[in-house]
């Protein structure tokens, strides 16, 4: 099982960056778009509603941070163009949600990078 180490929310230039970083090999992921900011909120049923008009869960899988992540889980960055949140949204039997809150629906990119493994979540700031 992966071990979540860090997460970190930044602004490269061109982008709006989200970085989940691992103690190991990154394991797999899905980063799926949504047409609002609600998310639910684990396994009791309940939602959020996190800043901005759109969003993007990223889940992966066979991971946790429980003993490992000790920073937030729940990030505000009002001042970025498009990640307007991030928040934890599940760690639990080995699944590990991050919820995005966004601005408006942005390009996404999606890769890997090792030295440390981290999985990378670009949302494009260019606007013409």
């Amino acid at each position: 099982m992966a071990n979540v180490t860090a997460v970190r929310v930044s602004e490269p230039v061109g982008f709006d960056r989200f970085v989940l970083q691992f103690d190991g090999p990154v394991p797999k992921y899905t980063v799926k778009r949504q047409d609002k900011p609600t998310f639910p909120m684990g396994a009791s049923g309940q939602t959020i509603t996190l800043s901005g008009t759109a969003g993007a869960l990223v889940t992966v899988h066979s991971a946790t941070e429980s003993n490992t992540y000790t920073g937030s889980t729940d990030m505000s960055h009002t001042e970025f163009l498009v990640i307007k949140e991030a928040r934890l949204t599940q760690d639990f039997e080995g699944s590990v949600s991050w919820a995005l809150g966004l601005d408006h629906a942005a390009c996404m990119r999606t890769f890997t990078l090792t030295g440390p493994s981290r999985l990378i979540v670009d949302f494009t700031t260019a606007t013409g």
